[in-house]
C-alpha cells in the first residue's frame, strides 16, 4: 500500500500499523473474515501481553523489594536473575493440584475464572498508545469501574467454596476492603470525568496533549490523584492494606486452599491488577501516552515529542508501580478498623468535597 501523504516528522503511533493492517485485510478478503481474524489476533495478543506484564511485575517487585531491604533479590537464574520468574512459572505449572474434599468444587474452580476475567477485561480497555487499545467505549470509565468489580465475586466465592475458616475470614475482609475503596476510587475518577466532559479514555488522553490533567485540573486534580492512588493501592491488597492476606493471621487469605496453577492464576491476577491501577492513574491524571508539554515552550515540547508515546505510557505506569511498592515497604500493616476508618472517615468525605471543588473549577 502507498505511504504517500504520511507525515514522517510526526510521532510514531502503533495506531498507524493497526489501521494499515485493517485496510490490508479488508482489501484481500471479505469484511466478515477480516473482522474475525482481527478479533482472534486481538485476543491472542491481549492474553500474551497479560502474561508478559505479570512476569515483569513479579520481577520488578522482587528487585525493588530487595533494594528496600538492602539485599540483591533474584540474581542466580540468568543475568541479574531475569529468568527466575520463568523458572518459578515452570515450577508452579508442575505442582500437584491438591483436591479439597469438602470444597464446593464448581465454585472452587469458577472463582478463578471471575478473578481472571475481571482483570483481563479491565486490561483490554487500557490505551497503551493511540489506536493500541482493544476496546474503546464512549463510556470507558464506567466500563472500568463495572468490570473491575467482578473480581470481588471471585474472591468471595473462593473463600466460601474452600470450606476453611481462614479463607472465609480473608474473603470477608477482602470483600469489605474492595467494596469500600472502590467508592473513593470511582469518585476520584469522576472528578476527571467532570473536568474532561467525557468518559471515553482515548478522548481523555487526547485532551491532555497540551498539559496533563494533574496540572490542568489545579488543586482538585492533585487531590483526586492522591485519593485514587491510595484507594487503588488498597484494592490490590498490597501492604499496608494487605489485611485479606495477613500471613501471621490467615496464612494466605482467601486462596489458602489453592495449589499449583490455580494458585498461580490468583497470583498473576494480583500482579496484573497492580499494573492496571497504575495504568489507569497514568491515563486519567498523567496524560497516558501523551508526552510532557509546557504551553509556550515549543523547543522543549519538540524534544519531548521524539520520545515514542508507548514509552511515555510505560514509563509513567512503572513510576506509579514503583510508588506503590515504595509505600508497601515503608509502612506497617494497618488494623482492619484503621483500614476501614481511613476510607469512610477520611477518603470518602474528601472525595465528595473534591467533586464539588472540581465542579467549581470547571464552571470558573
Amino acid at each position: 500500500m502507498s505511504l504517500a501523504g504520511l507525515d514522517i516528522t510526526a510521532p510514531f503511533h502503533f495506531g498507524t500499523v493497526t489501521q494499515w493492517f485493517d485496510s490490508w485485510l479488508n482489501s484481500v478478503m471479505p469484511h466478515f473474515w477480516a473482522l474475525t481474524i482481527e478479533f482472534i489476533l486481538a485476543g491472542v495478543l491481549l492474553l500474551a501481553s497479560y502474561a508478559v506484564f505479570a512476569l515483569v511485575m513479579i520481577y520488578m517487585e522482587r528487585k525493588i523489594c530487595g533494594f528496600f531491604q538492602c539485599r540483591l533479590g533474584p540474581d542466580r537464574v540468568g543475568k541479574w536473575g531475569i529468568f527466575q520468574v520463568f523458572a518459578d512459572m515452570l515450577k508452579i505449572l508442575l505442582k500437584e493440584l491438591v483436591t479439597i474434599n469438602r470444597a464446593d468444587k464448581m465454585l472452587f474452580r469458577l472463582s478463578i475464572f471471575f478473578v481472571i476475567l475481571a482483570s483481563l477485561c479491565t486490561f483490554a480497555a487500557i490505551p497503551f498508545d493511540k489506536g493500541l487499545q482493544a476496546v474503546d467505549f464512549n463510556m470507558g470509565v464506567f466500563y472500568l469501574l463495572a468490570v473491575s468489580s467482578l473480581g470481588v465475586i471471585g474472591i468471595l466465592t473462593a473463600g466460601w467454596a474452600s470450606d476453611s475458616k481462614y479463607t472465609m475470614i480473608g474473603a470477608m475482609r477482602s470483600g469489605a476492603q474492595l467494596i469500600s475503596y472502590e467508592l473513593s476510587a470511582g469518585l476520584a475518577l469522576l472528578s476527571i470525568v467532570i473536568l474532561s466532559g467525557t468518559m471515553q479514555l482515548s478522548e481523555i488522553v487526547e485532551q491532555q496533549a497540551d498539559l496533563w490533567f494533574i496540572f490542568k485540573g489545579h488543586v482538585p486534580a492533585v487531590i483526586a490523584f492522591f485519593i485514587y492512588v491510595i484507594a487503588g493501592h488498597a484494592e490490590t491488597n498490597r501492604g499496608p492494606f494487605d489485611l485479606p492476606e495477613a500471613e501471621s493471621e490467615l496464612t494466605a487469605g482467601y486462596h489458602t486452599e489453592y495449589s499449583g496453577i490455580k494458585f498461580g492464576l490468583f497470583y498473576v491476577a494480583e500482579y496484573v491488577n497492580l499494573f492496571i491501577i497504575a495504568a489507569i492513574a497514568s491515563t486519567m491524571f498523567l496524560g497516558g501516552w501523551q508526552p510532557f508539554h509546557i504551553p509556550g515552550w515549543d523547543a522543549f515540547n519538540g524534544i519531548m515529542d521524539y520520545i515514542p508515546p508507548a514509552l511515555w505510557f510505560t514509563g509513567k505506569t512503572l513510576a506509579c508501580v514503583f510508588l506503590a511498592l515504595w509505600v508497601r515497604w515503608s509502612f506497617p500493616r494497618l488494623r482492619i478498623d484503621q483500614l476501614l476508618g481511613l476510607e469512610w472517615k477520611i477518603l470518602m468525605p474528601l472525595a465528595l468535597i473534591n467533586i464539588v471543588l472540581m465542579s467549581l473549577v470547571v464552571l470558573w
